[in-house]
C-alpha cells in the first residue's frame, strides 16, 4: 500500500523572520602561555577582563598538553606568550595551544608575542644557514594563528614572513615618557643619543628627533664564527662631556652594550644610560651590566626578569598598557597605527 501524505503544521510563533536573524556578538578572550604569567595578568586587568582558565600539563617524557577549561567557540582569542629563555619550550607550548584553540572553534586567533623568537635569524649571513624567523612564522600560521602582534621586531622585514596581518608595536613611547619625566634640564641640554651599531641608526635617529638631541654612532665588528662577542672600533660623533643615551631593541648577554658604554666613557662621556625594549639577560648579562661604565639600564617587561637578574641600577617599565590598547584596537577593528601617530 502507498504511504499517506502527512501535513506538518509549523509553530509560527517560534519562527525567526527572514532577515531578522541576530548577529553573534563578538567576544574577546585572553589566554596565556606559561612563559610570563604576570604580564598576561596585567594585560587582562588593563582590558577589564580575566584570563581564560587553562590546564597546563607536562608529562614525564617532556611532552606537553594544554586544554581550555571553558568554551572558546566563536571567540576572538588573544594568546599571550613571550619567548624569553627557554625559547624552544615556549614555542612548542604555543603551537600546542594554537592547535587546541583551532580545534575548539575559536573564530580568530592572535598570537601576542611581545618578544618574537629567533628574530635575529632573519636572513642568511652565510651559506647553508636557516632563516629561522621565517620558519617560526610558518609554524605559527600552520598551527592556527590568524594574526601576530609583537613589540620592536629586531628586523622590520619579519612582518612579511607571516602570511596574515602583523601588528608591529613600538616600546619607544613607553621608554620616551620615562626619560622626558626623569631627565633633568641640564641632562637634556647635554644629551646625545647613541646607536650601538650601524644597524640601529634609523631607530636611534627617531629618538634623536624626539628628544632634540644630536646622534652618535658606534662602529663595531663581529666575528661571524664566534657568538656574542663584539669588538668596538670607533665612535662617529662627539660625546665628550655629554650624557649618552644608548638605545637598542634588546640586551642578551650584554657584551655589545658594555663595550659601547666603555668606549663612550673612554671618549669623555659623563654619564651613560642604556634603554632597551627586551631584557633577555642571558648569563652573564646581569653581572656585566653593573659595570661602572653604565649609570642606569632602563628596559620593559616584555620578557620576565627573575629577581636573581635584577640589580640596583635597573629600571623596569610595564609594557602591559601598550599591549592592552593594541588588543583593544584590533578587537574593535580600530587603528593600531594611530597609537604611534602613524609612524614609529
Amino acid at each position: 500500500m502507498g504511504r499517506k501524505n502527512r501535513t506538518v503544521e509549523l509553530d509560527r510563533d517560534n519562527e525567526i523572520a527572514p532577515g531578522l536573524i541576530a548577529k553573534t556578538k563578538k567576544r574577546l578572550v585572553v589566554a596565556r602561555g606559561s612563559s610570563h604569567p604576570a604580564l598576561a595578568a596585567d594585560v587582562a586587568q588593563s582590558l577589564g577582563t580575566e584570563l581564560v582558565p587553562t590546564e597546563y600539563r607536562t608529562f614525564a617524557s617532556g611532552e606537553m598538553l594544554t586544554r581550555f577549561q571553558v568554551s572558546i567557540r566563536g571567540c576572538d582569542l588573544f594568546l599571550i606568550q613571550s619567548f624569553g629563555p627557554p625559547v624552544n619550550e615556549w614555542l612548542m607550548e604555543t603551537l600546542i595551544m594554537l592547535d587546541a584553540a583551532k580545534r575548539a572553534s575559536a573564530k580568530r586567533i592572535t598570537v601576542v608575542a611581545p618578544y618574537y623568537p629567533y628574530s635575529r635569524q632573519d636572513k642568511k649571513g652565510r651559506g647553508r644557514e636557516p632563516i629561522s624567523a621565517r620558519l617560526v612564522a610558518d609554524l605559527l600560521k600552520t598551527a592556527g594563528a590568524d594574526r601576530v602582534m609583537s613589540v620592536d621586531l629586531h628586523a622590520a622585514q619579519i612582518q612579511g614572513f607571516f602570511d596574515g596581518p602583523v601588528d608591529h608595536l613600538f616600546a619607544k613611547p613607553v621608554l620616551l615618557e620615562y626619560f622626558q619625566r626623569t631627565l633633568s634640564a641640564d641632562d637634556r641640554a647635554q644629551l646625545t643619543v647613541v646607536s650601538p651599531d650601524t644597524g640601529r641608526v634609523r631607530v636611534a635617529d627617531t629618538w634623536s628627533d624626539s628628544l632634540g638631541a644630536p646622534l652618535a654612532i658606534i662602529h663595531k665588528r663581529r666575528d661571524p664564527n664566534v657568538a656574542n662577542q663584539v669588538t668596538v672600533n670607533e665612535i662617529v660623533g662627539d660625546v665628550s662631556g655629554r650624557v649618552c643615551l644608548l638605545v637598542d631593541d634588546m640586551i642578551d648577554t650584554g657584551g655589545t652594550i658594555v663595550k659601547a658604554a666603555e668606549a663612550l666613557k673612554a671618549n669623555g662621556a659623563t654619564r651613560v644610560i642604556v634603554a632597551a625594549t627586551h631584557a633577555i639577560f642571558s648569563d652573564p648579562a646581569a653581572e656585566r651590566l653593573q659595570s661602572p661604565a653604565i649609570d642606569e639600564v632602563v628596559v620593559t617587561d616584555t620578557v620576565p626578569i627573575p629577581d636573581a637578574k635584577r640589580f640596583p641600577s635597573l629600571t623596569i617599565l610595564p609594557i602591559a598598557p601598550l599591549l592592552a590598547r593594541a588588543i583593544h584596537e584590533v578587537f574593535e577593528d580600530g587603528s593600531v597605527t594611530s597609537m604611534f601617530d602613524g609612524a614609529a
